[in-house]
């Protein structure tokens, strides 16, 4: 059974940064796609970012690309999310998902992932 663990949500202000983790147990990295999605209140679920089982090419959401950066560390088992340059926008819960049978082409849709953490709350200000 994977489980997921977030950690590193937090309040900031526009134009700061933020990184947050995800403690994968149960799999090791190399076996999982990782990915983060978000929602915020009132809103669906929407993709952030992945990174896939061999971790060679991540995947963002265009309202992210060139701010967000998602990387793994194989021998702690965790993926980060280090978000720079946070807009009000970006507020919402973010979700850590992990599977170890999704295909590249499904890698956007939370369907595609059996596994998701309780999620933390990143809230950024104007």
């Amino acid at each position: 059974q994977v489980q997921l663990h977030e950690s590193g949500g937090g309040l900031v202000q526009a134009g700061e940064s933020l990184r947050l983790s995800c403690l994968v147990s149960g799999r090791t990295l190399p076996g999982v796609t990782v990915a983060w999605f978000r929602q915020d209140t009132g809103k669906g679920r929407e993709f952030v970012a992945a990174n896939t089982r061999s971790g060679y090419r991540p995947y963002y959401a265009d309202s992210v690309k060139g701010r967000f950066t998602i990387s793994r560390d194989t021998p702690k088992n965790t993926v980060t999310l280090q978000m720079n340059g946070l807009k009000p926008e970006d507020t919402a819960f973010y979700y850590c998902a992990a599977s170890s049978t999704v295909i590249l082409s499904q890698i956007r849709s939370q369907e595609s992932y059996a596994y998701w953490g309780q999620g933390t709350q990143v809230t950024v200000s104007s």
